[in-house]
């Protein structure tokens, strides 16, 4: 089937959600020519403007193309794009378009998308909670969330500690972090995981710090301890820490990956399905993971599409530590969007059996939400940063 039209589409709402990324999508939607429909999604950020352009400068690669033939479309937009590795709003472009024909494939087939890469290895994906905290800034605020968090059946939560402090972390700073993550820890237990944000914004000092600071805690990971390309600073906090590392979200390409998983700098590899190269990618980022012992938990923090395919792949991936959830604190309108097909349910998401991503998509909702790309503004607090955690704390 030929691909006759790629179309970005920007859905918005006044319901925001826990994080400022969390009240914007972008999706991607594929017709062919004999009018199968397939769709994808694009990761917005501060980039909504960009993004959406690129899909419009990628979907001319695509236009034309046998839908199925997706290594060939890949390569051959590699080859047309210089700068493809090194372009976010291009290898998102690339992703979504890629996921949305996976998604027509699956129903050409009949199939949902892991019955296409080999069954799945699991029945139930289990997933860890993120985007909880919002508004969180003492210790009783982490904590009483965390309780409550813990009560629904999750196992694993995922929280960043660091409030406003960016580059480098004093004294002050390193003790509001533990409080905060004791009072968590006295919370919910030593039976249940909880893992460390850094959002990859310390230096390697100051990060090696933090990791001294919060051992005793036993967390699962701490991720993305210094900036994302501090290479030589990740060695550092590698060869000073015993704490396991988790990073890669931010990585554009399967030799970007396997550049970290072969020099040793990752124990939890993080891609995201919606800037990695989207399906055909990322199942070779999975293998290139498991054969060098490397467990793996996608990214997943920006829509419910995203979030159906990444279960898809959580269900073929042997060495899946956790799937990453904010389904439960997305707005309402991601949720139905998928009609609430993916629910989670005792700190795991069943996976979907419907053809292709797995889901059905409420094309209402998707007229109801179309927006023209505008600039998100820019303030003080982070467009990354769960809402109302940069407070400051012990003023």
């Amino acid at each position: 089937m030929k691909i006759r039209e790629i179309e970005p589409i920007v859905l918005t709402s006044k319901e925001k959600g826990s994080a400022t990324w969390a009240s914007t999508m972008i999706i991607v939607r594929i017709i062919t020519e004999n009018g199968a429909v397939g769709y994808g999604e694009a990761v917005p950020t501060l980039r909504v403007i960009s993004v959406y352009n690129a899909i419009k400068q990628v979907a001319k690669g695509y236009i034309g193309k046998e839908v199925e033939e997706v290594e060939k479309n890949y390569h051959e937009w590699y080859k047309q794009d210089f700068y493809l590795a090194r372009s976010f709003e291009s290898t998102t472009a690339v992703s979504a378009i890629d996921i949305a024909s996976w998604d027509i494939i699956g129903k050409e087939l009949g199939a949902p998308i892991y019955k296409l890469l080999g069954g799945k290895v699991r029945n139930r994906v289990p997933v860890y909670a993120n985007g909880w905290y919002q508004d969180s800034v003492t210790p009783e605020d982490f904590a009483e969330k965390a309780k409550e968090i813990v009560k629904t059946g999750y196992k694993a939560l995922k929280f960043d500690p660091f409030g406003p402090y960016y580059d480098w972390i004093d004294e002050r700073g390193l003790r509001e972090a533990e409080e905060r993550v004791r009072a968590v820890r006295e919370a919910v237990g030593d039976n249940v995981d909880i893992l460390i944000e850094h959002h990859g914004r310390f230096n390697a000092n100051s990060a090696i710090m933090i990791a001294k600071r919060l051992e005793k805690y036993n967390p699962g990971f701490m991720e993305e301890p210094v900036h994302h390309e501090d290479i030589i600073g990740l060695r550092k906090y590698r060869a000073n820490t015993h704490l396991r590392i988790a990073l890669g979200e931010r990585l554009l390409s399967e030799k970007e990956a396997a550049f970290y998983v072969e020099e040793g700098l990752v124990n939890i590899l993080q891609p995201d399905l919606a800037n990695i190269g989207g399906v055909t990618v990322g199942k070779s980022v999975i293998k290139i993971a498991e054969a060098n012992d490397v467990e793996v938990a996608f990214h997943n923090a920006f829509g419910s599409i995203q979030n159906a395919v990444e279960i898809q792949l959580s269900a073929v991936t042997q060495n899946l530590y956790l799937l990453e959830n904010f389904y439960d604190w997305f707005p309402q309108w991601k949720r139905d969007l998928v009609y609430n097909e993916t629910p989670v349910e005792g700190g795991h998401v069943k996976v979907p059996d419907k053809p292709g991503i797995g889901v059905s998509i409420n094309e209402k909702i998707i007229e109801q939400l179309r927006a023209e790309p505008i600039p998100l503004d820019v303030i003080e607090e982070p467009v990354w940063v769960v809402k109302g955690t940069w407070k400051n704390y012990g003023v």
